[in-house]
Protein backbone atom coordinates (compact mmCIF):
# COMPACT_ATOMS: atom_id res chain seq x y z
CA UNK A 1 0.00 0.00 0.00
CA UNK A 2 1.27 3.69 -1.21
CA UNK A 3 2.52 5.75 1.76
CA UNK A 4 1.54 9.17 2.57
CA UNK A 5 4.52 10.85 0.96
CA UNK A 6 4.93 14.28 2.04
CA UNK A 7 6.77 17.22 -0.03
CA UNK A 8 7.88 20.00 2.48
CA UNK A 9 9.50 23.11 0.95
CA UNK A 10 12.72 24.32 2.69
CA UNK A 11 14.90 27.17 2.39
CA UNK A 12 18.14 25.93 0.43
CA UNK A 13 20.14 28.74 2.18
CA UNK A 14 18.76 28.68 5.67
CA UNK A 15 16.47 25.49 6.54
CA UNK A 16 14.03 25.65 9.35
CA UNK A 17 15.29 24.27 12.59
CA UNK A 18 11.47 23.25 13.22
CA UNK A 19 11.48 21.66 9.64
CA UNK A 20 15.03 19.82 10.50
CA UNK A 21 13.64 18.47 13.70
CA UNK A 22 10.68 17.19 12.43
CA UNK A 23 13.01 15.24 9.66
CA UNK A 24 15.18 13.86 11.37
CA UNK A 25 12.41 12.54 14.05
CA UNK A 26 10.97 10.92 11.31
CA UNK A 27 15.11 9.34 10.58
CA UNK A 28 15.10 8.51 13.93
CA UNK A 29 11.09 6.60 14.30
CA UNK A 30 12.53 4.65 11.27
CA UNK A 31 11.24 6.06 8.38
CA UNK A 32 12.61 7.32 4.89
CA UNK A 33 13.54 11.22 4.12
CA UNK A 34 14.87 12.41 0.87
CA UNK A 35 16.78 15.86 0.85
CA UNK A 36 19.04 17.82 -1.15
CA UNK A 37 22.53 17.72 -1.19
CA UNK A 38 24.83 19.57 -3.29
CA UNK A 39 25.37 16.65 -5.81
CA UNK A 40 22.16 15.29 -6.39
CA UNK A 41 19.07 14.32 -3.87
CA UNK A 42 19.31 11.97 -1.38
CA UNK A 43 17.36 9.43 0.35
CA UNK A 44 18.18 8.74 3.87
CA UNK A 45 17.49 6.59 6.80
CA UNK A 46 19.68 5.93 10.50
CA UNK A 47 22.60 4.00 9.01
CA UNK A 48 22.29 2.19 12.05
CA UNK A 49 18.79 1.24 11.75
CA UNK A 50 19.11 -2.14 9.50
CA UNK A 51 15.42 -2.38 8.99
CA UNK A 52 15.23 1.53 7.57
CA UNK A 53 18.20 0.88 5.68
CA UNK A 54 16.61 -2.31 4.01
CA UNK A 55 13.60 0.05 3.26
CA UNK A 56 16.02 2.25 0.99
CA UNK A 57 16.78 -0.77 -1.01
CA UNK A 58 13.25 -1.88 -1.15
CA UNK A 59 11.54 2.11 -2.35
CA UNK A 60 14.27 2.49 -4.78
CA UNK A 61 14.18 -1.20 -6.61
CA UNK A 62 17.84 -0.98 -5.46
CA UNK A 63 19.70 -4.48 -5.58
CA UNK A 64 21.33 -5.64 -2.10
CA UNK A 65 24.79 -5.95 -3.29
CA UNK A 66 25.11 -2.35 -4.19
CA UNK A 67 26.16 -0.73 -1.04
CA UNK A 68 25.20 3.09 0.04
CA UNK A 69 27.03 6.17 1.05
CA UNK A 70 26.99 6.84 4.74
CA UNK A 71 26.48 11.09 5.03
CA UNK A 72 28.39 12.00 8.36
CA UNK A 73 27.71 15.46 9.88
CA UNK A 74 31.95 16.32 10.87
CA UNK A 75 34.85 14.29 10.25
CA UNK A 76 34.58 13.28 14.24
CA UNK A 77 32.06 10.91 13.40
CA UNK A 78 34.38 8.95 10.70
CA UNK A 79 35.09 6.58 13.53
CA UNK A 80 31.81 5.52 13.97
CA UNK A 81 31.51 3.43 11.24
CA UNK A 82 35.27 3.22 10.38
CA UNK A 83 38.03 1.58 12.05
CA UNK A 84 41.04 3.12 10.02
CA UNK A 85 41.30 7.05 8.79
CA UNK A 86 44.93 7.02 7.60
CA UNK A 87 47.11 10.51 6.22
CA UNK A 88 46.17 10.07 3.01
CA UNK A 89 41.93 9.71 3.83
CA UNK A 90 42.97 12.74 6.16
CA UNK A 91 43.90 14.88 3.62
CA UNK A 92 41.48 14.39 1.03
CA UNK A 93 39.30 15.11 3.86
CA UNK A 94 40.62 18.27 5.15
CA UNK A 95 41.12 19.50 1.68
CA UNK A 96 37.14 17.97 0.28
CA UNK A 97 34.71 17.77 3.39
CA UNK A 98 32.42 19.00 3.52
CA UNK A 99 31.82 18.69 -0.34
CA UNK A 100 31.11 15.86 -2.94
CA UNK A 101 34.39 13.57 -2.28
CA UNK A 102 33.47 9.58 -1.18
CA UNK A 103 36.08 7.98 0.92
CA UNK A 104 36.07 4.08 0.80
CA UNK A 105 37.50 3.12 4.17
CA UNK A 106 37.39 0.10 6.44
CA UNK A 107 33.97 -0.99 7.80
CA UNK A 108 33.09 -0.27 11.42
CA UNK A 109 31.72 -3.58 13.12
CA UNK A 110 28.89 -1.49 14.77
CA UNK A 111 27.48 -0.82 11.09
CA UNK A 112 24.77 -3.00 9.58
CA UNK A 113 25.68 -4.98 7.04
CA UNK A 114 23.19 -3.99 5.07
CA UNK A 115 24.70 -0.67 4.19
CA UNK A 116 27.46 -1.97 3.06
CA UNK A 117 26.13 -4.88 1.05
CA UNK A 118 28.13 -7.57 3.27
CA UNK A 119 31.78 -5.69 2.25
CA UNK A 120 34.10 -4.91 4.66
CA UNK A 121 34.22 -1.32 3.26
CA UNK A 122 32.42 1.38 3.76
CA UNK A 123 31.42 4.27 1.26
CA UNK A 124 31.68 7.87 3.63
CA UNK A 125 30.89 11.63 3.21
CA UNK A 126 30.18 14.80 4.54
CA UNK A 127 28.07 16.97 2.23
CA UNK A 128 28.15 20.78 2.24
CA UNK A 129 24.45 21.40 1.29
CA UNK A 130 23.09 22.92 4.29
CA UNK A 131 20.06 21.05 4.12
CA UNK A 132 21.80 17.98 4.17
CA UNK A 133 24.31 19.21 6.96
CA UNK A 134 21.65 20.46 9.22
CA UNK A 135 19.68 17.37 8.84
CA UNK A 136 22.34 15.62 10.06
CA UNK A 137 23.43 17.68 13.01
CA UNK A 138 19.86 17.24 13.76
CA UNK A 139 19.69 13.75 13.52
CA UNK A 140 22.97 12.98 15.51
CA UNK A 141 23.46 9.97 13.93
CA UNK A 142 25.18 9.50 10.39
CA UNK A 143 22.68 8.35 7.43
CA UNK A 144 22.95 6.38 4.94
CA UNK A 145 21.37 7.94 1.65
CA UNK A 146 21.79 6.76 -2.02
CA UNK A 147 19.88 8.74 -4.69
CA UNK A 148 16.82 9.39 -4.10
CA UNK A 149 15.53 7.82 -7.30
CA UNK A 150 14.80 4.61 -8.81
CA UNK A 151 17.50 2.29 -9.05
CA UNK A 152 19.46 2.77 -12.55
CA UNK A 153 16.97 5.60 -14.04
CA UNK A 154 18.56 9.57 -13.99
CA UNK A 155 19.63 10.81 -11.03
CA UNK A 156 17.20 13.64 -9.67
CA UNK A 157 18.04 17.02 -9.07
CA UNK A 158 15.13 18.55 -7.33
CA UNK A 159 12.15 17.62 -5.45
CA UNK A 160 10.14 16.79 -8.80
CA UNK A 161 12.35 14.11 -10.01
CA UNK A 162 12.20 12.75 -6.24
CA UNK A 163 8.37 12.62 -6.39
CA UNK A 164 8.24 11.30 -10.02
CA UNK A 165 10.68 8.16 -8.81
CA UNK A 166 9.70 7.41 -5.22
CA UNK A 167 6.22 8.94 -4.42
CA UNK A 168 3.99 6.75 -2.12
CA UNK A 169 7.79 4.72 -0.95
CA UNK A 170 8.75 7.32 0.92
CA UNK A 171 7.33 9.65 4.22
CA UNK A 172 9.16 12.99 3.43
CA UNK A 173 10.71 14.66 0.63
CA UNK A 174 12.34 18.09 1.82
CA UNK A 175 12.12 20.26 -1.32
CA UNK A 176 15.80 22.43 -1.33
CA UNK A 177 15.12 23.70 -4.57
CA UNK A 178 17.51 22.37 -7.43
CA UNK A 179 21.23 21.01 -6.71
CA UNK A 180 23.72 23.17 -7.12
CA UNK A 181 26.26 20.41 -8.59
CA UNK A 182 23.80 18.38 -10.76
CA UNK A 183 26.19 15.09 -10.57
CA UNK A 184 27.49 12.71 -8.13
CA UNK A 185 30.27 12.40 -5.81
CA UNK A 186 33.70 11.28 -6.80
CA UNK A 187 34.59 7.73 -4.71
CA UNK A 188 37.73 7.50 -4.03
CA UNK A 189 39.87 4.50 -2.33
CA UNK A 190 42.60 6.40 -0.34
CA UNK A 191 44.18 2.90 0.64
CA UNK A 192 46.07 1.99 -2.31
CA UNK A 193 49.38 3.63 -3.72
CA UNK A 194 48.42 5.87 -5.57
CA UNK A 195 45.19 6.35 -4.79
CA UNK A 196 41.96 5.12 -6.76
CA UNK A 197 39.15 6.82 -8.58
CA UNK A 198 36.07 4.65 -8.68
CA UNK A 199 33.72 6.54 -9.60
CA UNK A 200 34.45 10.22 -11.09
CA UNK A 201 32.45 13.02 -10.01
CA UNK A 202 31.91 16.56 -8.48
CA UNK A 203 36.12 16.65 -7.34
CA UNK A 204 37.81 15.93 -10.49
CA UNK A 205 40.95 13.79 -11.31
CA UNK A 206 42.60 17.12 -11.21
CA UNK A 207 42.49 18.12 -8.13
CA UNK A 208 42.74 14.71 -6.36
CA UNK A 209 46.40 14.78 -7.88
CA UNK A 210 47.10 18.33 -6.64
CA UNK A 211 46.50 17.10 -2.98
CA UNK A 212 48.05 13.79 -2.64
CA UNK A 213 49.86 13.20 -6.27
CA UNK A 214 49.17 10.63 -9.00
CA UNK A 215 45.46 8.75 -8.82
CA UNK A 216 44.78 6.13 -10.80
CA UNK A 217 41.75 5.07 -12.64
CA UNK A 218 40.08 1.78 -11.03
CA UNK A 219 39.54 -1.67 -13.73
CA UNK A 220 35.96 -2.18 -13.83
CA UNK A 221 36.32 -5.27 -11.30
CA UNK A 222 37.09 -2.98 -9.07
CA UNK A 223 34.53 -0.47 -9.22
CA UNK A 224 32.30 -3.01 -9.26
CA UNK A 225 33.01 -4.67 -6.43
CA UNK A 226 33.44 -1.83 -3.78
CA UNK A 227 31.35 0.91 -4.99
CA UNK A 228 27.96 2.35 -4.96
CA UNK A 229 26.62 3.27 -8.57
CA UNK A 230 28.92 1.23 -10.43
CA UNK A 231 26.83 -1.15 -12.85
CA UNK A 232 27.71 -0.79 -16.70
CA UNK A 233 24.42 0.63 -17.32
CA UNK A 234 23.12 3.30 -15.07
CA UNK A 235 22.24 6.82 -14.31
CA UNK A 236 19.54 6.14 -17.62
CA UNK A 237 16.69 7.78 -18.86
CA UNK A 238 13.88 5.68 -20.19
CA UNK A 239 14.21 6.52 -23.54
CA UNK A 240 17.24 5.21 -25.46
CA UNK A 241 20.28 6.79 -25.33
CA UNK A 242 22.91 7.21 -28.29
CA UNK A 243 25.83 9.19 -28.76
CA UNK A 244 27.01 10.62 -31.14
CA UNK A 245 30.54 10.99 -32.55
CA UNK A 246 32.76 13.71 -33.87
CA UNK A 247 35.86 15.76 -34.16
CA UNK A 248 34.28 19.11 -34.18
CA UNK A 249 30.65 20.37 -33.35
CA UNK A 250 29.60 20.82 -36.50
CA UNK A 251 30.95 17.29 -37.24
CA UNK A 252 29.21 15.81 -33.87
CA UNK A 253 25.91 17.78 -35.31
CA UNK A 254 26.31 16.08 -38.82
CA UNK A 255 25.82 12.44 -36.91
CA UNK A 256 23.11 13.58 -34.60
CA UNK A 257 21.00 15.01 -37.83
CA UNK A 258 21.62 11.90 -39.94
CA UNK A 259 20.57 9.95 -36.87
CA UNK A 260 17.85 12.19 -36.27
CA UNK A 261 16.55 11.61 -40.00
CA UNK A 262 17.24 7.76 -40.40
CA UNK A 263 14.71 8.07 -36.60
CA UNK A 264 12.43 9.54 -38.12
CA UNK A 265 12.00 7.64 -40.89
CA UNK A 266 11.47 4.63 -38.90
CA UNK A 267 9.01 6.33 -37.37
CA UNK A 268 10.61 6.95 -34.04
CA UNK A 269 10.82 9.99 -31.91
CA UNK A 270 14.14 12.07 -30.83
CA UNK A 271 15.22 14.28 -29.03
CA UNK A 272 18.73 15.70 -28.74
CA UNK A 273 20.52 16.45 -25.75
CA UNK A 274 23.71 18.79 -27.04
CA UNK A 275 26.33 21.66 -26.04
CA UNK A 276 25.52 25.18 -27.56
CA UNK A 277 28.36 24.43 -29.76
CA UNK A 278 26.54 21.58 -31.67
CA UNK A 279 22.90 22.62 -31.27
CA UNK A 280 24.17 26.01 -33.23
CA UNK A 281 25.21 23.37 -35.98
CA UNK A 282 22.23 21.45 -36.46
CA UNK A 283 20.14 20.84 -39.36
CA UNK A 284 17.52 18.77 -38.58
CA UNK A 285 14.28 20.64 -36.73
CA UNK A 286 13.79 18.33 -34.16
CA UNK A 287 10.57 19.52 -31.83
CA UNK A 288 12.97 18.40 -28.79
CA UNK A 289 16.62 19.89 -28.14
CA UNK A 290 17.70 20.43 -24.63
CA UNK A 291 20.90 22.79 -24.24
CA UNK A 292 23.45 21.84 -22.15
CA UNK A 293 25.41 25.57 -22.56
CA UNK A 294 28.51 25.80 -23.68
CA UNK A 295 31.59 23.62 -23.42
CA UNK A 296 33.40 26.17 -21.59
CA UNK A 297 31.60 25.39 -18.87
CA UNK A 298 31.37 22.13 -17.75
CA UNK A 299 30.13 23.07 -14.11
CA UNK A 300 26.86 24.35 -16.22
CA UNK A 301 26.82 21.18 -18.37
CA UNK A 302 26.84 18.90 -15.31
CA UNK A 303 24.34 20.82 -13.37
CA UNK A 304 22.15 20.63 -16.47
CA UNK A 305 22.75 16.91 -17.43
CA UNK A 306 20.45 14.68 -15.47
CA UNK A 307 17.69 17.66 -16.19
CA UNK A 308 18.24 17.51 -19.73
CA UNK A 309 17.60 13.64 -19.65
CA UNK A 310 14.59 13.97 -17.62
CA UNK A 311 13.23 17.19 -19.71
CA UNK A 312 13.45 15.08 -22.93
CA UNK A 313 12.04 11.74 -21.23
CA UNK A 314 9.18 14.00 -20.25
CA UNK A 315 8.27 14.89 -23.56
CA UNK A 316 8.76 10.82 -24.97
CA UNK A 317 10.87 10.86 -27.26
CA UNK A 318 11.89 7.40 -27.82
CA UNK A 319 15.55 8.44 -28.31
CA UNK A 320 18.05 10.71 -26.64
CA UNK A 321 20.73 11.93 -29.12
CA UNK A 322 23.56 13.13 -27.45
CA UNK A 323 27.50 13.98 -27.37
CA UNK A 324 30.46 13.19 -25.13
CA UNK A 325 32.10 16.63 -24.04
CA UNK A 326 35.98 17.85 -23.42
CA UNK A 327 37.54 15.17 -21.20
CA UNK A 328 39.31 16.88 -18.17
CA UNK A 329 38.22 18.21 -15.36
CA UNK A 330 33.95 17.58 -14.70
CA UNK A 331 33.97 16.57 -18.26
CA UNK A 332 35.14 13.21 -17.45
CA UNK A 333 32.26 12.77 -15.08
CA UNK A 334 30.17 13.90 -17.08
CA UNK A 335 31.18 11.63 -20.05
CA UNK A 336 31.03 8.44 -17.19
CA UNK A 337 27.18 9.48 -16.68
CA UNK A 338 26.85 9.45 -20.27
CA UNK A 339 28.35 6.62 -21.70
CA UNK A 340 26.83 4.08 -19.01
CA UNK A 341 23.31 5.78 -20.25
CA UNK A 342 23.50 5.31 -23.71
CA UNK A 343 24.40 2.09 -26.41
CA UNK A 344 27.90 1.64 -27.37
CA UNK A 345 29.21 5.10 -29.33
CA UNK A 346 27.77 5.37 -32.70
CA UNK A 347 30.14 6.75 -36.00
Amino acid sequence: MPLPTVVVQVDPSHPSPEILAEAAARILRGELVAFPTETVYGLGANAFDAEAVRRIFEAKQRPFDDPLIVHLAEIEEVEMVATEFSAVAARLASLFWPGPLTLLLPRHAALPVEVTSGLDTVAVRIPSHPVALGLLAACGVPIAAPSANRFGHTSPTSAAHVVEDLDGAVELILDGGPTPLGIESTVVDPRPTPAVILRPGGVTREQLEAAIGPVRYAEPGERRAASPGRLPRHYAPRAEVILCAGDSAEAIAASIDEHALRLIAGGRSAGVLAASEVHQELKSSLAHVFDLGGWDDLLGIARRLFLGMRTLEAAHVEVILCHLVPAHGLGLAVNDRLRRAAHPLQK
